[in-house]
């Protein structure tokens, strides 16, 4: 198994995140006929790591898409660590090999009248280089709370409001970045998958 670079020692009492995960762990179970149906496929759940494979369940033939890596050390003090990694190797993708960006559909309306809105996407998995290991940039993923750009939006501003439970962190997943597939895209090689509009 690949082990996430930024891995850190537990400082929370190891019971208490222990209890916590195994609570996301049981209302994922819950659900866990809906995620199967969708695409979601839990194969390892030992605190503190939740790994799932997300597949396109909507194409003919179905298509795995990218594993995820969810690291609940100290969780809650901490949210949790989220990767995109290769589904069978665990390893981290690189910017440059993600398979899916997770766009998201972003309007920006100008306070100068007459201009009119402008509409485009923007990847939810940021990185600075294509070499580097990107993290998803949503409220709830302790790399989005620890970048720089971030230091006026803590972690406990969020946290026990629904942002970085494991059910949020995979939704957002599936709802940017699975969903939205609605096609194969092939030449004479498999060149990706065709996307249709990213959602709001």
């Amino acid at each position: 198994m690949a082990v996430l670079a930024d891995a850190r020692s537990q400082v929370v009492d190891p019971a208490v995140s222990r209890e916590k995960f195994d609570a996301e762990v049981a209302g994922y179970r819950s659900g866990e006929a809906d995620h199967r149906r969708r695409g979601w496929l839990l194969v390892e759940a030992s605190f503190p790591r939740a790994f799932v494979i997300f597949a396109a369940a909507q194409l003919r033939p179905s298509a795995v898409i990218c594993g995820v890596d969810c690291d609940f050390t100290n969780y809650d003090l901490e949210p949790p660590s989220v990767r995109l990694v290769d589904p069978f190797t665990r390893e981290p993708y690189r910017h440059r090999n993600l398979p899916t960006a997770l766009l998201r559909r972003q309007v920006v309306n100008f306070a100068v009248p007459g201009m009119p809105q402008l509409s485009g996407s923007i990847p939810l998995m940021q990185a600075h280089s294509p070499d580097e290991v990107p993290f998803l940039c949503i409220p709830g993923v302790r790399e989005y709370h620890e970048h720089p750009a971030h230091t006026g939006d803590s972690w406990l501003l969020h946290r026990g409001l629904g942002a970085g439970t494991l059910f949020h962190i995979l939704n957002t997943i599936y709802q940017y970045g699975v969903q939205p597939i609605s096609n194969y895209s092939i030449g004479h090689h498999v060149a990706g998958f065709e996307q249709g509009e990213p959602p709001a």
